[in-house]
């Protein structure tokens, strides 16, 4: 009886394991600056389990400052500016916020810190996104870095000021 219990609790921690694996499905934005603007690199959307990696690498940015990073609701960097993206994506309806918040557009990512150089690096496992099809499905919509940080509460986006970097999020 004891094996047998230890034999269920392993299946069910292995099974919790390979939840966490990445699933092969993957998309990747890569980020060209806006008119008068320096900021540029990738940003990649790797599923992992019933969450999506996010990992950003941009340069290009004001030194020492925050800047707004969302998901935005078109695929389309044609306007130069990014507004061409149209708003945050938010396929749920809810209104704008912080990331980790239970209340929050599925665009609202963590803002970009960048360093003394204008460098910035990103990591995080987000939770109303995915890379698969469907209603929150990232691919084919817009990545936009601001020039600003974001509130996270104006509505409905955070004020984070002008359009400083934009990419057409593809699967890969």
């Amino acid at each position: 009886m004891k094996l047998r219990l230890i034999s269920i609790v392993v299946a069910g921690l292995l099974a919790g394991c390979a939840s966490m694996e990445p699933s092969g499905l993957s998309a990747i934005a890569n980020l060209q600056s806006t008119k008068a603007n320096t900021a540029s690199g990738a940003v990649t959307f790797t599923q992992v389990g019933d969450k999506v990696r996010v990992e950003a690498n941009l340069t290009g940015l004001k030194p020492n400052a925050e800047h707004g990073f969302h998901i935005h609701e078109k695929g389309d960097c044609s306007s130069g500016d990014g507004m061409s993206t149209g708003g945050h994506f938010n396929p749920l309806g809810k209104p704008h916020g912080m990331h980790d918040g239970m209340e929050r557009h599925a665009g609202d990512l963590p803002a970009l810190k960048a360093d003394a150089a204008g460098n910035a690096r990103l990591t995080a496992m987000m939770d109303v996104i995915t890379v698969s099809a469907g209603a929150t499905s990232v691919v084919g919509r817009g990545m936009i870095v601001h020039r600003d940080p974001d509130d996270y509460k104006a509505q409905p986006t955070g004020n984070a000021g002008p359009r400083n970097a934009c990419a057409v999020i593809a699967a890969r």
